[in-house]
């Protein structure tokens, strides 16, 4: 089981532009022909922040002019949040604030011995860096710059620093790189 930070990211550092948009994103490349289907069949329990969980509403289950869709995961939902935000009906959805350390534990149980899998944004994962609780972190580096926006994972991550495991080209749109979060020396 380890606790993984999946995205994608603009060649200069930024999951999703100031409003959140992720227009850039899509014509990229294919989902399909990433890394994301085999990491994906591993996930057992999902986190994201409000914005993740926002653009999900707004996108995916009720885009602008359309009947509502189903939520797109089976699988339990964490998101934090310090704000009420509307449900899913018959999602598994579970909405959380403060520490992320009980909210992993649960996270954990609720896996199953899967992984679990912080979905965005940047601020959220580097709380479970933070923590000591994230393990992995999967970038897919898009073509494209934005200039500004918001951030991949703003933190600083200098010693031990990460270790790449592994760098793929997908298409003419993506570098995937897979990297390894070692455990910082324990203080003495």
């Amino acid at each position: 089981m380890k606790t993984q930070y999946f995205t994608s990211s603009s060649l200069d550092g930024f999951i999703a532009t100031e409003d959140d948009s992720l227009e850039w994103l899509f014509p990229l490349g294919d989902v399909a022909d990433t890394a994301y289907p085999a990491f994906f069949a591993e996930v057992g329990a999902l986190v994201m922040g409000a914005a993740t969980y926002e653009w999900l509403l707004r996108h995916v289950v009720q885009p602008e002019g359309t009947p509502p869709q189903p939520w797109p995961y089976t699988q339990p939902t964490w998101v934090l949040t310090t704000r009420t935000l509307p449900t899913v009906p018959g999602a598994d959805i579970r909405f959380a604030q403060g520490d992320v350390r009980p909210v992993h534990a649960a996270l954990v149980a609720a896996a199953g011995g899967k992984n679990v899998w912080i979905v965005g944004g940047g601020e959220l994962a580097g709380q479970f860096y933070d923590a000591n609780l994230l393990d992995e972190i999967f970038v897919q580096v898009g073509s494209v710059t934005l200039g500004r926006g918001k951030p991949l994972l703003p933190r600083r991550i200098t010693a031990p620093p990460l270790r790449l495991r592994s760098v793929r080209a997908v298409g003419t749109g993506f570098a995937e790189l897979h990297y390894e979060v070692p455990r910082a020396p324990a203080p003495a």
